[in-house]
């Protein structure tokens, strides 16, 4: 899968894949990927070069002719085999995922199967890229328009999600007709390198696919490679306004999901059980290490203590350990690096006055002694000018926010620089109409913490978590990765003679 070789110490070497095959990495640079439950190098994935890159452009640009000409109902077909082959596979990506990430196996499984749902859905291309007629427009004219492909398109994902956030993108990509270079995460390639072999055994041509590993070099070649037409990114929001910056500034199309900062608000009137169950899955599964990860809860009124009073043994029991063992409820974090930056904004939240309730450093789990586990973590009385407030953590930490009132909530959340996710749980139909109507964030649940559209919707946010005008996948994916043509069609026969100098209109 995607490897030269495997050293004695079981560490091994990634690959590149390019026009259909692995190809072994040049620039002699390579990053370092981790287990992060035992805390030890399993891998070294090459950082490419800029000739790397063109190389990969190149292969996609070959093959985007041909591609493009393939009747939408052929693309599907590959695209049926790919997802058969997924699911056959199912438990194999899974694990690839938690050994490089670190999430339990449970929720790994999850994400391949939100993957395979965009795959799914891109499988109805036939029909997503059907359009409109019009006859007899006037004049003996007929106007219609068709969704044609860019070309070559490219997609940079994050670690937190190896295979979703891949497949948020390339099987849209794909299905409209474009060929695909993909730069994801170098923390945990591996899941990435087999997509590209699946996507290869289900008969997709040579060079449609390609995936190239990198840091900053392989991203600022993209964005300045004059073949690539767009570019889908999925990350923090400083990197997302850089990439959108780049982009259009050398004429792509540019579609880049940044950060979050998802509030839960729990009304007075909330089954309080549920509203605990779900702050615990949504704060502290994959150890927060998610972009619809709820970061905040925002205590309404006077359900604040009692809610302070609930989480806490809650999140002192969180089962934590390896991702591959049934009973952890929470793996360890990505790397040692991230880690000690969730931890030294735990230290800035102590600092800045909020009450630190339960305290997730320093722990421990036996046989793992050397892997990178963080304790879920809850503050309380948490103030809107504290950093650990303003700034997306991506790590398991739960802030409470005491708020007076319903207003005081929305003005609270609207108030805030990310509009990514957000969640209202109450038993009051009014509130959650007007909590939906009034919020200023691109994905809502009423007692739902995660509001993730499903693959025949769209998912983005607003504000600072989204720079582009298309949200991913769904009919918004179809857009992105089409142009839009319009066609107006007469013949000789309907022509009247003479050139006509007034602005056409309908006769």
């Amino acid at each position: 899968m995607g490897e030269t070789h495997q050293s004695e110490a079981g560490v091994r070497t990634l690959t590149h894949f390019i026009n259909g095959k692995p190809v072994a990495g040049t620039s002699e640079r390579f990053g370092e990927v981790f287990n992060p439950a035992f805390g030890k190098v399993s891998a070294r994935v090459p950082l490419a070069s800029v000739a790397e890159v063109d190389a990969a452009v190149a292969a996609a640009q070959a093959a985007s002719v041909a591609w493009a000409e393939t009747p939408p109902i052929k693309r599907a077909r590959i695209l049926f085999k790919f997802k058969d082959l997924l699911d056959q596979h199912h438990d194999e990506l899974a694990e690839l995922i938690t050994r490089e990430h670190g999430k339990v196996f449970s929720d790994a499984k999850g994400e391949v199967m939100r993957g395979i749902e965009v795959v799914e859905f891109a499988c109805g291309i036939p029909n997503l890229l059907k359009t409109d007629f019009t006859d007899q427009i006037g004049g003996g004219i007929d106007n219609w328009n068709l969704r044609q492909p860019l070309g070559v398109v490219a997609g940079i994902t994050p670690f937190n999600f190896p295979m979703m956030v891949p497949c948020w993108m390339f099987p849209v990509a794909l299905a409209c007709g474009n060929t695909f270079v993909l730069k994801p995460s170098e923390r945990d390639p591996s899941a990435s390198l087999r997509l590209a072999e699946l996507l290869k055994e289900a008969g997709l041509p040579d060079g449609v696919f390609n995936v190239v590993h990198g840091d900053k070099t392989a991203v600022d070649a993209l964005l300045a490679h004059p073949d690539v037409a767009a570019l889908s990114f999925v990350g923090s929001t400083p990197i997302a306004e850089y990439i959108y910056t780049e982009g259009t500034k050398h004429g792509k199309r540019v579609q880049a999901l940044g950060g979050a900062k998802n509030h839960l608000v729990v009304m007075p009137d909330a089954d309080l059980d549920q509203a605990v169950d779900a702050l615990i899955g949504a704060a502290y599964g994959s150890a927060g290490e998610r972009c619809m990860a709820i970061s905040v809860a925002v205590a309404v009124g006077h359900i604040a203590d009692e809610l302070i009073e609930r989480l806490t043994p809650r999140v002192q029991s969180l089962q934590i350990g390896s991702g591959m063992d049934g009973n952890s409820e929470m793996g360890p974090l990505v790397t040692g690096a991230h880690r000690a930056k969730v931890e030294g904004y735990i230290e800035a939240g102590v600092t800045a006055g909020a009450k630190l309730v339960v305290d997730g450093r320093g722990h421990s789990v036996q046989g793992h002694e050397e892997g990178f586990f963080l304790g879920g973590t809850l503050f309380d009385h948490v103030a809107t000018d504290m950093t650990i407030y303003k700034d997306e953590i991506f790590g398991p930490v739960l802030s409470v926010v005491r708020v007076a009132d319903f207003a005081s909530a929305v003005d609270l959340i609207n108030a805030h620089e990310f509009g990514n996710g957000v969640s209202c749980f109450t038993s009051d139909g009014g509130v959650a109409r007007a909590f939906s109507r009034q919020i200023k964030v691109g994905m809502v649940g009423i007692n739902v913490p995660i509001p993730v559209p499903m693959a025949w919707h769209s998912f983005g946010g607003w504000k600072r978590s989204l720079f582009g005008d298309h949200h991913a996948y769904g009919e918004e994916g179809v857009r992105f990765y089409t142009r839009y043509k319009s066609i107006m069609q007469r013949w000789p026969d309907s022509i009247a003679k003479g050139a006509e100098f007034t602005m056409p209109v309908a006769k």
